[in-house]
C-alpha cells in the first residue's frame, strides 16, 4: 500500500489499493485517511474486474502458493490494458518452507510470463532492504497483445 500512497502524493490521482485482507485494508485506510476511499477496494484480486495502465507487485505473487502463479499471470495480463505494465520485485531465492513466502528463479519467471509478456527490464534488485538484498529481481513487463486465445499461451 506504501507505494499507491507514494504515488498519490506525488500527484498521480487514478490511483486504485486492492487488498483481500479486512485488516490490510483498514491499515491502510488509517495510514493513508487522505487516500480517496472510493479508490480502496477490498476484494480477491482474481474476482477483481477493472482495467489498469501498470500494476506494481510487491510480496503478492509471492504469497501465492506457485500452482496459482498461471492463474495470477491471466489475470494480470486481463486485467491490464493495451501496453499496460506489471512492475515490481520477485524473489530470485527457493525458499523451500512450502508455506509463504513462495520463492523461484529467474528462468522460472522467464517462462511464466514470456507467452504474455515482452520483458523491458529484468534484472537483480540494486536497492532491496537488507534482509532481502540479493534475492530479488526487478521487473518491469509489458502486455504482449494477443489476437490467439489468451488460454493457448498456456
Amino acid at each position: 500500500g506504501y507505494e499507491a500512497a507514494y504515488l498519490f502524493d506525488k500527484g498521480f490521482t487514478n490511483i486504485f489499493f486492492l487488498d483481500y485482507a479486512e485488516k490490510a485494508v483498514s491499515f491502510f485506510r488509517e495510514k493513508f485517511p487522505h487516500f480517496p476511499e472510493n479508490q480502496i477496494i477490498q476484494e480477491d484480486f482474481f474476482q477483481h474486474s477493472g482495467k489498469y495502465d501498470l500494476i506494481i507487485e510487491h510480496t503478492f505473487f509471492c504469497s501465492l502458493h506457485p500452482d496459482l502463479r498461471k492463474d495470477y499471470v491471466r489475470k494480470a495480463y486481463d486485467l491490464l490494458n493495451e501496453d499496460g505494465k506489471l512492475v515490481g520485485l520477485f524473489f530470485n531465492h527457493q525458499f523451500g518452507k512450502g508455506e509463504p513466502p513462495f520463492g523461484g528463479t529467474a528462468e522460472e519467471y522467464i517462462n511464466l510470463f514470456r507467452n504474455c509478456f515482452n520483458f523491458r527490464h529484468f534484472s537483480p534488485c540494486n536497492c532491496s532492504i537488507k534482509p532481502r538484498a540479493g534475492r530479488e529481481l526487478f521487473v518491469v513487463l509489458v502486455k504482449k497483445m494477443c489476437f490467439n486465445q489468451l488460454d493457448e499461451r498456456f
